[in-house]
């Protein structure tokens, strides 16, 4: 009896996964993390353990080899007991035992079963399609240069005057609209000795603009100040995913859980293993998802990890 296989099967389900007579496979949950020097990101996983001191039949895995097999429970529990007798006479021997997908499990110098986790497989479904991958370095001192470089480089805005062949009046709405234009700049003094033909040109203006306005040319001679605005979008290649479900309507109950927090959440499609994938928002450049991660990571969830995908 591959008793391995029943055990990694479990694992994937159960925290604790007991072989009577033998010891406990345990899993502990561990955050995403990445490396400082490397900046190799490491998705959220189960880590494996051993505890020999738990020993008793909790009936869990006689029951799921019972189901599995097709055979009754009493059956299940003696052939796990005849299976356990042969692994303990293996590590007697001096052997390793090797489970596949889950470690190796050997006497050492005391006695002890000392085991081994394998990191072939990662039992947290949560988890599922995650990889391990390496993203560069954030250089958010060149991003700042970039953008003063960008702010001294903002050329002057000088716009000719062209002939139109247009009625009076519109000549007047156009001196009217330069006038409401520079006087954020402090010059609508210059134009009070206008201000009456303003008024009427607008009056007339007003009446036909739906269906006669035409082009206006502005002579703008101060550079406009730069103004820099930080928007998220519900856009980009870049997902702080807050988790994977395999039934839709959890990851639907999620969504709404997160909007109601006041996070962006949608549903960004299922992976390869069929998991629908909720985001806490999606963002357009490396630098905002990453801080909107660290942020969600300290707040709320620590547990959530960055996903870079193209969306169709």
């Amino acid at each position: 009896m591959q008793l391995e296989t029943y055990i990694s099967d479990l694992l994937y389900r159960y925290d604790c996964v007991t072989v009577p007579e033998f010891g406990a496979f345990l899993t502990q949950r561990k955050s995403a993390t990445v490396h400082d020097s490397t900046n190799a990101f490491y998705p959220p996983k189960k880590v494996l353990s051993f505890n020999e001191q738990i020993q008793n039949n909790d009936g869990l895995l006689a029951r799921y080899i019972a189901d599995v097999e097709k055979i009754p429970f009493e059956v299940a529990t003696q052939n796990i007991a005849m299976r356990v007798k042969s692994l303990k006479s293996y590590l007697t021997e001096g052997e390793t035992l090797t489970f596949e997908n889950i470690g190796d499990l050997k006497l050492n110098n005391e006695g002890k079963i000392q085991f081994t986790p394998s990191y072939h497989l990662n039992y947290l479904t949560d988890a599922f399609g995650l990889s391990q991958f390496v993203s560069p370095s954030v250089t958010r001192e060149e991003y700042k240069k970039e953008v003063e470089t960008i702010e001294k480089e903002v050329p002057t805005i000088t716009i000719t005057q062209e002939k139109r062949k247009s009625k009076s009046y519109l000549k007047y709405a156009a001196v009217a609209i330069i006038a409401l234009g520079l006087s954020g700049f402090g010059v609508i003094n210059y134009y009070k000795n206008i201000e009456n033909h303003n008024q009427v040109a607008q009056e007339e203006a007003d009446a036909q603009l739906e269906s006669q306005i035409q082009e206006a040319t502005f002579v703008i001679s101060n550079p406009l100040p730069a103004v820099t605005l930080n928007v998220n979008k519900q856009i980009g290649n870049y997902h702080v995913i807050a988790g994977a479900f395999r039934l839709e309507e959890n990851s639907d109950k999620k969504v709404e859980q997160l909007k109601a927090l006041g996070f962006k959440a949608r549903k960004i499609g299922t992976n390869k293993y069929g998991l629908h994938q909720v985001a806490y928002g999606s963002y357009t450049s490396r630098e905002d998802a990453f801080k909107a991660l660290n942020s969600i990571r300290k707040e709320s969830n620590k547990d959530a990890w960055l996903l870079i995908k193209k969306l169709n």
